[in-house]
C-alpha cells in the first residue's frame, strides 16, 4: 500500500521550502503539504497557501502576520510569532515536520514535533548542532525518525542503509570548497560580500552561502553527523570535491567506500526523506557519466580556513560549546552581510567567543538557550 506523507513545512519560502514544494508537485501521490510557515514573506506564503490549499500557517514576524490576515482565505488559521511555530506543529495533522528554518528558531518547533510523535525531516543544521544530544534522546524515547535533508547527511544516511555502526571506519563529508577554494590566504582579508555570495555550484540563502565560503557549514555538518549517526568526531572527515556530484561517502572496516551521487538539486534528498524507506520515480535529471568528464578531490586548507578545526574542537568538547560556536558564527556572518566586518573576522570572532565560554555538559533546553544568548552578546561586543 502506497503511503502518502502529510508534511508540515517550516521555512516554506526559502530555498529548501520551495524545493520541497517542487517535490510535492512531482510526487503528489506520496507527499501532501498540510501546513506552511515563514518569517515575513507574506506574498510568497499567500501564493503557496492558494496553491496547496493548506488550512494551517504561521508567520513569525508580527507585522507580516498583520498584513497576511487580510490576504489569506477566511478558513485559514494563522499562528503568529515564535510561539506560533510550536502552536502550528501541535495543531497540524502532519505525520512529518520538515524544518528548514535557519538558526535557533527551528529548535523549539522541532522538539515540539518529536513530543507530538511526528517524524522530523531536518534541513536546519542548527537543531542538531545546538541540541543533538537532547533531540536524539527525545526521538528515541518517542519512537520518532530523524531524517536528514542536508544533501551530505542524506547521502550518508543512504550509504549506511543495511550496515551496522560497528562496520563504519570513517564518514567522509564532501565540500565544494566555496568560491575561495584556490584564493591565496593573503587575499582573504580583501574578500567582498558580492564575491562571497557567489557559490560555485549551489543556489542557497545568504547566510548558508557565507557559511559555505568560510567552511563553517561543513564544520556544523561534522557536529550534526556526530549526533545523527552516533559516531565520534574523530571518525568524521571533510574532503573537498568541487564538482558537488558526490554528496558524501562512508568508508567501512573492510576499506570499501560507498558514495551517493546526483546532480546538485535539493529535491533529491528531500524526496528520499519523504519516501524513505522506498525509492520512487520522479522527473529529476539523471546523471550522464560520459559528460561528467572528471570528479576530483582534495584536502581542505584548514590552516587558511580554520572553521573546521573550531567545529571539531566544539564537537569533541560537547556540552554548550557547539551552541556557542553556532551563535557566534551567526552574529559574525550577519555583521559581514551588513559589511561591518571583514571575511576573516568571522573565524576570529567565533574563536574568541569559544575561548571565553564556560562549558556546561549535558545541558537542558534552558541552558542551551542561555548559552546561545550569551554567545550572541559576546560576539556582538
Amino acid at each position: 500500500m502506497i503511503k502518502r506523507r502529510k508534511v508540515l513545512l517550516l521555512g516554506s519560502t526559502g530555498s529548501i521550502g520551495t524545493s520541497a514544494l517542487k517535490v510535492a508537485r512531482d510526487i503528489p501521490e506520496r507527499m501532501e503539504i498540510v501546513g506552511l510557515a515563514a518569517q515575513r514573506s507574506v506574498e510568497a506564503l499567500v501564493a503557496q497557501v492558494l496553491e496547496t490549499g493548506v488550512k494551517q500557517v504561521a508567520l513569525t514576524d508580527e507585522a507580516a502576520a498583520a498584513k497576511a490576515r487580510a490576504l489569506l482565505p477566511a478558513d485559514v488559521t494563522l499562528h503568529v510569532g515564535a510561539s506560533g511555530l510550536v502552536d502550528l506543529v501541535r495543531a497540524s495533522d502532519a505525520d512529518m515536520v520538515l524544518v528548514a528554518i535557519v538558526g535557533v528558531a527551528g529548535l523549539a518547533p522541532a522538539l515540539a514535533a518529536i513530543e507530538e510523535g511526528k517524524h522530523l525531516a531536518v534541513a536546519s543544521k542548527e537543531i542538531l548542532v545546538m541540541a543533538g544530544e537532547a533531540v536524539m534522546e527525545a526521538a528515541k524515547r518517542k519512537g520518532v525518525d530523524i531524517l536528514p535533508v542536508d544533501s551530505e547527511h542524506n547521502a550518508i544516511f543512504q550509504c549506511l542503509e543495511g550496515h551496522r555502526g560497528c562496520e563504519v571506519r570513517r564518514i567522509l563529508l564532501t565540500a565544494s570548497g566555496g568560491p575561495f577554494r584556490q584564493l591565496p590566504a593573503e587575499q582573504l582579508p580583501d574578500v567582498t560580500l558580492a564575491q562571497a555570495l557567489k557559490h560555485p555550484t549551489w543556489t542557497m540563502g545568504r547566510k548558508i552561502t557565507i557559511d559555505s565560503a568560510t567552511l563553517f557549514n561543513k564544520g556544523l555538518e561534522m557536529i550534526e553527523a556526530r549526533w545523527l549517526f552516533d559516531v565520534p568526531m574523530s571518525s568524521i572527515e571533510v574532503v573537498v570535491h568541487p564538482q558537488s556530484i558526490v554528496h558524501s561517502m562512508v568508508e567501512f572496516t573492510d576499506n570499501s567506500v560507498i558514495a551517493q551521487l546526483s546532480h546538485s538539486d535539493m529535491c533529491f534528498p528531500i524526496q528520499y526523506a519523504v519516501t524513505w524507506p522506498e525509492r520512487v520515480p520522479n522527473n529529476l535529471r539523471p546523471l550522464d557519466f560520459a559528460r561528467l568528464a572528471s570528479l576530483t578531490f582534495e584536502a581542505p586548507r584548514t590552516q587558511d580556513f580554520p572553521a573546521l578545526d573550531l567545529a571539531r574542537h566544539a564537537g569533541e568538547v560537547g556540552g554548550t560549546l557547539p551552541a556557542v560556536l553556532n551563535a557566534a558564527n551567526e552574529v559574525a556572518v550577519e555583521a559581514f552581510l551588513n559589511e561591518r566586518t571583514s571575511f576573516p573576522s568571522i573565524w576570529k570572532t567565533v574563536a574568541r567567543v569559544m575561548e571565553k565560554h564556560q562549558v556546561i555538559q549535558h545541558p537542558g533546553l534552558e541552558a542551551l538557550i542561555e548559552a546561545d544568548a550569551w554567545a550572541r552578546r559576546v560576539a556582538a561586543e
